[in-house]
């Protein structure tokens, strides 16, 4: 049987761009298929940063991941010339005792790592620009950094070609037809075939394999930046990366690298029916809740955004990633799910894909969709 490579990777942004970098490297004939551009915005890779961390409050078991991902991070910055992470420190703020802080610290006492538990006096003193609620906590995590989505991705896309990968732009895939031995990939109006196949769709993984159709929801993310008249306070110097839970308010924040905005957003999701019609427009009264977040936790800003973007990323019911193979859908390689904190481990999972592909191991198993799969 005549095949057009040994593998395909249907989706180039957050998952499938370092995917295609990693299957390169190990000297797989990769096929890669973006229905955008390199390093579009229309999913769930845009609005310019996103946070590294590794003390974790999704779970410890994150960690050997992330600590993974943090060399390849600097590998791919090596082997591309571009700057992709820089370390600023990275704070996790909630109130003692939940879930979240208990995973934070569970996390720097399993793996060692290198941390600082911050009490409120000490939050004044070193980072007066959070105002910290009675009973409120803070780690700062001295691996953290902010990294650039969208450069990432060009960078990872660049190096795959450099290593021989074909790359199809503006090209979708309407469907993946796998058998026992190949898989067919029909994009446009051409069949291919190949081997293998790895499906990094974010938002449209459940139109890619329908198996995952009750796994992989969409949800809208609303990203907001606020004013600054004292840059200095919130440089990359001054005001690491944070994360923070305040009662039922789950928030973001980013220092500023243009001077002046300083990006704040919470983690409020909403359902989005059709990934292929994403409404990008926000009206002045959903902001009112990241407004006032940001008037009573960070009273130094202008209390509302002067900028605004619209993303989209695929969550699961337990905000956990599907990684590996689905049952019953032969040759296939899942990574989606990612629950809107994927993109910091989004090397070290494309080397768990090309693992996967090409030696038939390495999964992580408390990822695997099997869990979730309608068989």
């Amino acid at each position: 049987m005549a095949v057009d490579a040994d593998v395909a990777v249907v989706g180039l942004g957050t998952m499938g761009s370092m995917t295609a970098w990693q299957l390169a490297c190990a000297g797989a004939d990769v096929l890669g298929f973006e229905q955008f551009g390199i390093g579009h915005d229309r999913s769930a890779a845009g609005g310019e940063s996103r946070i590294f961390r590794t003390a974790y409050q999704e779970g410890p078991e994150y960690v050997p991941l992330l600590r993974e991902a943090h060399r390849l991070w600097r590998e791919l910055e090596v082997e591309s010339g571009s700057r992709l992470l820089t370390a600023t420190g990275g704070l996790t703020i909630g109130a003692e005792g939940t879930e979240a802080m208990a995973n934070v610290l569970a996390s720097i006492e399993r793996f060692g790592l290198p941390a600082e538990v911050l009490d409120a006096a000490a939050m004044a003193w070193r980072y007066p620009q959070h105002r910290l609620a009675d009973g409120e906590m803070a780690v700062l995590d001295h691996t953290a950094g902010v990294l650039r989505p969208e450069f990432a991705v060009i960078a990872a896309v660049t190096r795959a070609v450099s290593l021989g990968a074909r790359v199809h732009r503006g090209t979708a895939v309407t469907a993946i037809e796998p058998f026992d031995d190949h898989v067919v990939v029909v994009a446009g109006e051409r069949r291919f075939t190949v081997r293998q196949v790895v499906v990094a769709g974010g938002p449209w993984t459940a139109r890619l394999v329908p198996a995952l159709a009750d796994a992989v929801h969409v949800r809208r993310i609303v990203m907001t930046w606020f004013a600054t008249t004292d840059p200095a306070r919130y440089g990359p110097e001054r005001f690491p990366v944070f994360i923070r839970q305040s009662g039922e308010r789950h928030v973001f924040g980013i220092p500023t690298f243009d001077g002046g905005s300083v990006k704040v957003a919470l983690v409020a999701e909403d359902p989005v029916a059709d990934p292929d019609a994403l409404d990008r427009d926000v009206r002045p009264s959903a902001l009112s809740a990241i407004s006032s977040l940001v008037e009573d936790c960070l009273p130094e800003l202008h209390p509302y955004p002067h900028r605004v973007s619209v993303h989209m990323d695929g969550y699961t019911a337990d905000g956990h990633p599907l990684v590996g193979a689905v049952p019953g859908v032969p040759n296939v390689v899942v990574l989606g799910g990612f629950s809107g904190h994927g993109f910091k481990m989004a090397p070290a999972i494309g080397r768990v894909a090309a693992d996967l592909v090409l030696r038939g191991e390495g999964s992580v198993g408390f990822l695997d969709p099997g869990r979730h799969a309608r068989i």
